[in-house]
């Protein structure tokens, strides 16, 4: 008697079970518009060859964000980043598309930082250089 009961309650639980696998949601029209600039955006996202300047590099992750910070204060209308290549952590500034204009940036920071030198980047976004007036 008592394994029929546990039957007939598994039977009237069935139907509930198959239910959840028909769940629908309604999204707002500007989410799903936000999401597709997102999609299309990042579809699009194409990285170009350019050049930045090295101010410099280390296997100290703390000097690097110490120098990114002062670096940042100094001028902040020029983008600064680092990026770590296995053991080194390397601070880069700007982004251009010619190594002659990194050459004017080297030139106007090698009043403050010693030891610059322009580097390519293969991973220059348009909109880098188009924000690149400085």
């Amino acid at each position: 008697m008592r394994l029929f009961k546990i039957a007939a309650f598994l039977l009237c639980l069935l139907p509930a079970l198959s239910n959840a696998q028909n769940i629908q949601y309604v999204e707002e029209p500007l989410i799903t518009e936000m999401m597709e600039k997102f999609v299309t955006l990042n579809k699009s996202k194409v990285f170009l060859q350019g050049w930045r300047i090295q101010i410099m590099a280390t296997p100290d992750r703390q000097k690097v964000e110490a120098a990114k910070a002062t670096f940042r204060y100094r001028y902040p209308n020029i983008p600064v980043d680092w990026v770590h290549d296995k053991p080194w952590y390397k601070l880069q500034a700007g982004a251009f598309a010619s190594k002659l204009e990194a050459l004017r940036l080297k030139n106007i920071l090698s009043q403050e930082y010693s030891g610059l030198y322009p580097v390519q980047d293969d991973r220059v976004t348009p909109q880098e250089l188009i924000n690149a007036a400085y």
